[in-house]
């Protein structure tokens, strides 16, 4: 059996953050076919659902890039390597220190959370408002973070500068990983996510993997994050936007996606 992983962000998604209407008909054309698919991405589970919402994944979603595991059908998640609280106070002073605002995901009785700091400028601003806009996660002020919390990530927006001495002060966490790129919200920012490095995408779909007998893996993505996935996977493939190291480990590079480079590899693919 065949399993099909898409990354989300640059890779299913368009410029815009959505799947397109010509993806749309592409996952319902896998469905009718009983090919089975779902999605490994390093957004949290609270920022996803909806983008995924009536796209048929209807198997097992990873999250927060692996922490999460998520089944849809039973409505009930795992967590695996949450941050434990001496690593996210070192991360939380390195941002403060910088004048970043770190937005900090938690899982408590299946519930989703999200504490923050002050936020210091309309970026920040804006993103916090979005978390506000989302029904399936609360927000609340870091002061409220309780001492036993399950952290999955702590994620945050900033300049290049202030976010590699962010990225150096904490080097010496030998448990954490981080992940950033440019931001949507644009202005030169970039996005930085931190989480536990035995965190991955490729070794949450490998349990996915054993758990339902798939026999081959085919994946896409188009970040570091999805290295891991790369690794594990019988097939990669990268679209023609992904980064060059992403690009030069992966079976094949395929359309851009802003031009539904997934879909058309895949109608092409499975002759849908």
């Amino acid at each position: 059996m065949e399993l099909i992983v898409f990354d989300l962000d640059g890779t299913l998604l368009n410029g815009a953050s959505k799947i397109s209407a010509y993806t749309k008909e592409t996952l319902r054309l896998l469905s009718e076919r009983n090919i089975a698919y779902t999605v490994a991405t390093g957004r949290t589970l609270h920022s996803a659902q909806e983008i995924l919402a009536g796209h048929g994944f209807e198997l097992p979603h990873v999250y927060s890039n692996g922490v999460i595991i998520w089944n849809p059908e039973m409505a009930s998640l795992s967590l695996e390597n949450v941050l434990v609280p001496e690593e996210v106070q070192h991360v939380l002073s390195a941002a403060l220190d910088q004048g970043v605002t770190p937005f900090v995901s938690t899982v408590q009785n299946e519930e989703h959370f999200v504490f923050h700091s002050p936020v210091r400028h309309d970026v920040e601003q804006r993103l916090l408002q979005n978390f506000y806009e989302r029904p399936t996660a609360t927000v609340l002020p870091m002061d409220e973070l309780p001492d036993d919390a399950q952290i999955t990530n702590i994620s945050m927006l900033g300049d290049e500068v202030s976010l590699e001495n962010i990225r150096s002060r904490i080097g010496s966490e030998s448990h954490l990983i981080v992940y950033s790129g440019p931001a949507i919200e644009g202005n030169g920012l970039k996005w930085m996510d931190v989480h536990h490095c035995d965190a991955s995408k490729g070794g949450a779909i490998n349990v996915l993997k054993e758990r339902f007998g798939f026999t081959t893996v085919v994946c896409f993505g188009d970040s570091e994050n999805d290295l891991s996935m790369f690794a594990m996977a019988d097939e990669c493939y990268a679209p023609d936007n992904a980064k060059p190291d992403i690009k030069a480990v992966a079976t094949a590079v395929i359309g851009h996606h802003d031009n539904d480079g997934v879909a058309r590899f895949l109608r092409e693919r499975f002759s849908l």
